[in-house]
């Protein structure tokens, strides 16, 4: 019944074995990839018409988590899985980048890949494992494919690059100093298709390092994806690319002029505006066939192409004027709203970011339900992109794919500049409005979360800023690396560089390829040239920092103590009882962990200290010799008991009330009358033993010895 192919091979401490033939034969491409004990599956499917009118490649790729895989039901009411989580929307766009450009130019029939996460054994992340399987399901589907392609993540430990690290040692890097880098690579046999990294100010040298050794590493993968196919692919699917040279020269003759025009424009708006006209202008000359062929679209983006790559290439000078290396100019201002805790505008020629840094406490961390288990994240970092940005008018709704995947690059950029917890005990939520965009929110999102932040008054162990670089690679060979490049350049560049970081390192790197790879020579150069950019807009973002930023008088302030583990149950109470008493008469928020770190949180400093000895009376163990304010609670004929020490009570006997003989305590004491008391120590038995006489009533202080023997006298 079933025809299995199962090819295996020993890849770093784990076997990778590759399986087809046994489940989901109807697909095109059916791989099960399984690294230890993590297995995805992926199903390729592909249409054999391209649908009428259709002027764009449709590929699809999903990524989905079953929670069976590791032996967990689902949350929520439902219990099942629901919309698609930002792990699953990062790994399918993670899938994406490095296939979509290795697809025959003039393919544009639909294509699904569908990746299944089946078993995770919690050692070995299965975004890995799921590019391998969806990488080897294209190769034996028989679509146009020019792959395979590999992937593989590398860390970086006590100077060593690792493969395949683990999820623990991956899990939330900042905790774990050991660890400086989080990367992905993506590369056929002979190139880097994709790059995506989180790293803690590494070097240039450093992070082209890490590419090369993941680059070595993915080769037997490869191989043994060929190796699968040679057994097990189907036929290939009969395509033969679209020929429109007639038609591409006809639409060039048309308006090439006036698309050259266009082009010479520099700003976005009119530049916009004057290729659309140059568009028409051209159609306008075209016969009513050549108006209805498919390939029209795409003649029409070669044209422009062209003449932006290579006037670039030739001339060195770019469509808005600036030389290959040149930043547009930068404004940044800090401060501008007056109720929120920080605030900046970042603006960047045409693409501007508007900022905003609130400060939280623990009760606003966000839970993360994992396959691999739940946790805590105490810094977020939301980005959105509403249609006004680029003058468009379009359908506002929750975000998509796009606006996730910026919001993570520029969330692993700013991390690694954070605080310890232990250090700045907040949560951390910072938002990008993008008001303007020509090129590069992510980075401006970097940029103004920066100085944000700052502004908000958190101790960032140094500003990060971000650039986006481009590369123009003509057939000769000949090139061009862009720095700060604009939407018209990333759209008809071949390549999508982005570098943010410190002035010391790197802390995030993304490259996505739009051609079959780059040579390692090309991204040494285009690192070098991100470096020199990124000094640049640090320099400019330094002009709107103040020497000091103080917190916002609307910010929480957060102090922290530590208790016993034992003394947490007294803390919290029966029910929560006694926390419950401490919110309620402090006015602070109070936040206690199993470790016995309690976090106090109140814009008012008198509500936390407060709340701060109302704790410290519970837990703390009262001081021999120590002076204390207490209350009666009780008066008897041998003394008075005081209660000085939160619910402490202990006992002043008659002959330590005054300096003179009583006939009884109720002479000068009275019940809830307050009085200090110095404690003397205690007695066998553990009782607690109180004097009155040898203190000031009046002053709190201790009455010296020699005042002692002239009362006495």
């Amino acid at each position: 019944m079933f025809n299995v192919t199962t090819k295996s091979m020993q890849w770093g401490e784990e076997t990778l074995t590759l399986e087809t033939g046994k489940v989901a034969r109807q697909a095109d491409g059916s791989v099960i990839a399984t690294l230890g004990e993590t297995s995805v599956m992926a199903n390729v499917t592909f249409a054999r018409q391209q649908k009428p009118g259709q002027d764009f490649f449709p590929l699809t790729v999903h990524y989905q988590e079953k929670y069976y895989a590791a032996g967990k039901v689902p949350g929520g009411f439902f219990k099942r899985e629901a919309r698609p989580t930002e792990k699953e929307t990062l790994t399918a766009r993670l899938i994406d980048r490095p296939i979509r450009p290795l697809f025959v130019p003039g393919f544009k029939n639909e294509v699904l890949v569908m990746c299944t996460v089946l078993s995770h054994d919690l050692v070995n992340d299965p975004d890995m494992v799921a590019m391998i399987a969806a990488s080897a399901a294209l190769t034996l589907s028989g679509a146009p494919f020019m792959g395979p392609i590999a992937g593989a993540r590398v860390g970086f430990e006590d100077g060593e690059y690792v493969l395949n690290p683990t999820v623990d040692d991956m899990q939330d890097l900042r905790l774990n100093p050991e660890q400086r880098l989080d990367l992905v690579v993506a590369g056929t046999k002979d190139a880097v298709m994709m790059v995506e990294s989180e790293a803690y100010e590494l070097t240039e040298a450093e992070m082209l390092g890490a590419v090369k050794f993941a680059h070595e590493q993915i080769q037997p993968v490869i191989d043994l994806i060929i190796s699968l196919a040679e057994e097990a692919a189907n036929e290939p699917f009969d395509f033969t690319p679209p020929d429109y040279s007639e038609l591409y020269d006809a639409v060039k003759a048309a308006g090439e002029t006036e698309m050259r025009a266009a082009f010479a424009i520099s700003d976005k708006q009119e530049r916009t505006a004057a290729v659309a006209a140059a568009r028409e202008t051209i159609k306008a000359a075209l016969t009513e066939e050549q108006l209805e062929d498919a390939n029209l679209g795409s003649a029409l983006k070669k044209l422009e192409a062209g003449i932006l790559r290579g006037d670039v290439v030739k001339t060195g000078k770019r469509i808005d004027g600036r030389r290959t290396d040149e930043i547009r100019d930068i404004v940044s201002e800090t401060g501008l709203l007056p109720r929120t805790h920080g605030s900046a505008l970042f603006t960047r020629g045409e693409t501007q970011g508007l900022v905003v840094t609130t400060l939280g406490t623990g009760d606003d961390e966000q839970f993360i339900d994992a396959l691999h288990g739940n946790f805590k994240s105490n810094f977020l970092l939301h980005y959105n992109f509403p249609p006004y940005s680029v003058g468009e008018v379009g359908r506002v709704g929750p975000p998509g794919r796009r606006e996730i995947g910026h919001g993570k690059l520029a969330w692993r950029a700013l991390q690694a500049v954070l605080p310890a917890a232990t250090d700045f005990p907040y949560t951390v939520r910072v938002v990008s409005e993008i008001t303007e965009s020509n090129g590069s929110s992510s980075m401006a999102s970097v940029c103004g979360g920066s100085l944000s932040m700052m502004d908000a008054g958190v101790p960032l162990k140094a500003p990060v800023a971000g650039v986006a670089m481009g590369l123009i690679l003509e057939d000769d060979g000949s090139y061009a690396i862009l720095s700060d490049i604009l939407g018209d350049e990333d759209h008809l560049g071949d390549m999508d560089f982005k570098v943010a970081g410190t002035e010391n390192g790197i802390t995030s790197l993304q490259m996505d390829i739009k051609v079959a790879g780059i040579t390692p020579e090309i991204m040494e150069k285009a690192l070098a040239q991100a470096k020199d950019g990124r000094i640049h807009i640090l320099g400019e973002m330094s002009k709107a920092l103040s020497e000091t930023n103080e917190f916002s008088v609307h910010a929480p302030r957060i102090e922290t103590m530590q208790i016993p583990t034992d003394k947490i149950r007294e803390v919290i109470g029966s029910g929560g009882k006694v926390i419950r008493e401490i919110v309620e008469v402090s006015g602070a928020k109070v936040d206690i962990n199993d470790e016995g770190i309690i976090k106090i949180a109140s814009p008012n400093g008198e509500a936390i200290k407060k709340a701060y000895d109302m704790i410290h009376s519970i837990v703390a163990e009262p001081e021999e010799g120590a002076i204390y304010t207490g209350k009666v609670v009780k008066i008897v004929d041998f003394g008075a008991f005081v209660n000085f020490f939160g619910k402490r009570d202990g006992l002043v006997h008659v002959s330590q009330i005054e300096n003179r003989r009583l006939n009884h305590p109720s002479d000068v004491l009275k019940e809830g009358q307050e009085v200090k008391v110095k404690l003397l120590g205690f007695d066998d038995r553990g009782k607690v033993r109180l004097s009155m006489k040898i203190v000031d009533q009046e002053t709190g202080e201790e009455i010296a010895p020699e005042k002692k023997e002239k009362k006495e006298d």
